[in-house]
């Protein structure tokens, strides 16, 4: 099957697109949000949450000492057993991709954020000279934003040339399109957005920034999981979904997975097609990991302060 054509009416095409029914939307992320699973399937569910994180710092006072520390906790999450999985990707600034890659290698991806980020707010040429810097630096996955006031005004045109060209300044890395999620204000526009990122070439459709309250929600993420459902169906091509900002603990992960599962199918369940956005939801992943192997947890040392 074949993508949209390039050549139809966008606006027609999104606004088009059947509406987001609210009151159930947030009914159904509710009730899969109460789903309880097996001591089996959470420790399965803990271990795969981990293999999902893109480990992020995104501070103006991130040193590379302080990336160094994130990389080396990236590929070692618990140092004291090593059957822990290291996660999916670091994430970090442009400036710091070099630092960062330096010690991971080629053992996880390197993501960077760029197109100035996290407002959007700069021209087409500084935000193509940002993606191809980060790319020569080392990143092989890009988290671009989108020009929430050119969507809002309906400038969806100028969206999708902005998307397209930085996949195309990202050569063979991998493309999230952040839609910032919390300044869409409607489910319709947040339906219209992924529509747009998808078929304008994201890998990826993200939530938020992280910097935007509110971030990830599930009735959010459920939206957008139904959309790439719908466009696999449609065009057969699988797109991957990350939930950034806001989910700091394993029940709240444990959430998501539930709803990814349920949603899209165990397909998606892989860091291959979803990933959490998170600077502090590991070490709760990590604490209930141990409880559930050893029957207790640890003292307030056993994580790293993030």
């Amino acid at each position: 099957m074949s993508s949209p054509p390039a050549t139809i009416d966008l606006r027609g095409y999104l606004e088009g697109l059947p509406g987001v029914d609210q009151v159930g939307a947030e009914a159904r992320a509710a009730a899969l949000g109460t789903r309880s699973i097996k001591k089996e399937a959470k420790v399965w569910a803990i271990d795969t949450a981990i293999s999902m994180v893109d480990l992020t710092t995104l501070e103006g006072a991130d040193t590379p000492g302080k990336v160094k520390a994130m990389c080396s906790k990236a590929l070692h999450p618990d140092p004291t057993d090593l059957s822990t999985p290291s996660v999916a990707a670091v994430c970090v600034y442009g400036d710091l991709v070099e630092t960062a890659r330096s010690v991971v290698g080629d053992r996880i991806h390197v993501a960077a954020v760029a197109t100035a980020f996290p407002s959007g707010r700069a021209s087409l040429d500084v935000k193509l000279m940002d993606t191809k810097e980060a790319v020569a630096a080392g990143a092989d996955e890009i988290d671009m934003v989108i020009d929430r006031g050119a969507f809002l005004s309906g400038d969806y045109a100028k969206v999708a040339r902005e998307i397209e060209a930085v996949k195309q300044a990202c050569g063979s890395a991998h493309l999230k399109v952040i839609l910032e999620t919390g300044e869409l204000k409607t489910l319709d526009n947040v339906k219209r957005a992924s529509y747009l990122a998808m078929r304008s070439g994201a890998d990826f459709i993200k939530t938020s920034t992280g910097k935007v309250t509110p971030a990830a929600t599930l009735p959010v993420t459920l939206v957008m999981l139904e959309a790439v459902r719908d466009y696999y169906s449609q065009t057969g091509i699988r797109i991957g979904v990350k939930a950034a900002g806001g989910i700091r603990t394993s029940k709240d992960a444990i959430k998501y997975l539930v709803l990814v599962n349920e949603t899209v199918g165990e397909e998606w369940l892989t860091p291959d097609y979803f990933r959490f956005g998170a600077s502090t939801l590991l070490n709760d992943l990590l604490l209930q990991r141990q409880k559930m192997l050893t029957g207790h947890y640890s003292g307030p040392d056993y994580v790293t302060i993030d």
